[in-house]
């Protein structure tokens, strides 16, 4: 059977039966059956609030049924499962009882929020087959649950094998609503509530910037200032939203996530990234940045975090702190830092990328590059290769054959503006080829390894019938 869950996101469902009679459908009561809906919506409120905590983002269907997004507090908690539960336990904590149900889309989870005594959790993809079994009453659409019976449609399951547009067409909008509520496609996203506290930050730019470093280096203290506020009320954040407005009026956006917390070194690179990439691809006009807004977007209970032995994490954040004030005033690719990339030549296999950049290499590290030499890795390798010779006893120059053979064993190394010394041992020769497609950029190299009676280690190679130093080792 397929399933049809594209168009509902992840929701979790908190139901407190205290509030609610046994005839609840999981749908909103009209005035008539909620008499005193005010009082009851204050005496839900705490437990509002105790949901809160996990992730602001809440929305109160009614009283004593709310409902969150799980899928930036299901990875913060370590899970859907482990999110539910916490819930559960924080608000019986607080002296409610309570069912959870986390299901794909709010009709669904509502659903599970409601099947056994706390609830249960349908895995994502699942929800057609979780609501196949379930009486097309539980649909809360009157006239509809008592015509699809006389029809022979009992079950959401029954229902849900009709094709969508035939239930539109024959039953109108409320059958459409309902088979896209069988298929566990819900007609709306979660709407949560608005925070009450404005905890975005923001700067403006007199006279406007016309750079990209400067509004980087004040996105730094801004997202500092911003989790500065966040801690004053308990809470971190793991997406924001970055705004920018030109002296033109156009302003744009971006919603930014980290699987982790967003530190405000991380709130720095998006906001770069950002700005290159409207700069790139928009054309923008010479207009200048006369305002950058950081908004915080998705929030949850921050729980502190284990710092490393001796201080490591203070001092990377004064490292971070110490680039960007570099990058700020001399550019953005002068503070640069290595990354391991992929390839054959130990050139290619350190990528230096500028800091806070997440440079991503395009050869990636775990393909098997044939021809990539043995661990260990060199130590040093030279910008500029190191003009050498390697000789045998008598002298000769030691060639390599195309069979990847060597004419005579090494004897003697000696590299520009040092005597030569006698090679102790070696290691090869390792052939490598590369872009052998293209005559313009063909290159061929004989690779070995030398150690010298003074103890140091080389890489050389054989390249166009000369010898070069390419890296040292320690």
């Amino acid at each position: 059977m397929t399933t049809h869950t594209s168009a509902s996101q992840r929701v979790l469902v908190l139901r407190c039966p205290q509030w609610l009679d046994t005839a609840d459908d999981g749908q909103e009561r009209d005035s008539e059956q909620e008499e005193d809906s005010a009082a009851a919506a204050r005496a839900f409120e705490p437990v509002v609030g105790v949901v809160a905590e996990f992730c602001p983002q809440v929305e109160v269907l009614r009283p004593g049924v709310c409902a969150i997004p799980t899928r930036g507090p299901a990875r913060y908690f370590g899970g859907e499962a482990e999110l539910a539960a916490k819930l559960a336990e924080a608000v019986c904590g607080a002296g409610f009882t309570c069912q959870a149900g986390v299901a794909d889309g709010l009709f669904a989870a509502g659903l599970a929020a409601r099947t056994g005594p706390t609830g249960m959790l349908v895995p994502a993809g699942e929800a057609r087959e979780f609501l196949a079994g379930f009486p097309v009453g539980v649909l809360g659409l009157p006239e509809l649950c008592e015509l699809l019976p006389r029809l022979g449609i009992e079950t959401l399951g029954q229902l849900a094998s009709l094709p969508l547009a035939e239930a539109a067409s024959r039953f109108g909008a409320d059958g459409k609503l309902a088979s896209r509520l069988a298929r566990g496609l819900d007609p709306r996203p979660l709407i949560p509530r608005t925070p009450a506290a404005d905890l975005s930050v923001q700067m403006e730019f007199d006279p406007p910037a016309e750079q990209s470093e400067p509004v980087i280096f004040a996105a730094k203290a801004l997202a500092d200032a911003m989790h500065d506020r966040l801690t004053a009320g308990g809470l971190a954040c793991v997406r924001v939203q970055v705004a920018v407005r030109c002296s033109d009026g156009h302003e744009f956006s971006r919603l930014w996530r980290h699987d982790g917390l967003l530190s405000a070194l991380a709130v720095a690179e998006r906001v770069r990234w950002q700005l290159d990439g409207w700069q790139r691809d928009s054309n923008p006009s010479t207009a200048g940045i006369t305002l950058l807004r950081l908004t915080p977007d998705q929030l949850v209970r921050a729980t502190g975090r284990q710092l490393a032995l001796w201080g490591d994490s203070v001092i990377s954040d004064r490292v971070a702190r110490a680039a960007m004030r570099v990058q700020a005033l001399l550019g953005h690719d002068r503070a640069v830092r290595p990354s391991l990339a992929g390839g054959r030549r130990p050139a290619d296999e350190v990528l230096l990328v500028p800091f806070g950049d997440a440079g991503e290499p395009l050869r990636p590290v775990d393909r098997p590059w044939p021809g990539r030499l043995p661990a260990p890795a060199p130590a040093t390798v030279y910008p500029a290769p190191l003009a050498a010779s390697v000789t045998d006893e008598s002298g000769v120059t030691v060639s390599v054959s195309g069979r990847a053979e060597l004419s005579a064993p090494p004897a003697w190394l000696a590299t520009a503006g040092r005597p030569a010394r006698a090679v102790a041992s070696w290691a090869g020769p390792w052939p490598i080829t590369e872009q052998w497609w293209d005559p313009r950029y063909v290159r061929r190299q004989a690779r070995l390894q030398l150690i010298t009676d003074d103890g140091n280690a080389w890489l050389a190679a054989l390249q166009d019938g000369r010898w070069l130093i390419e890296a040292s080792y320690d």
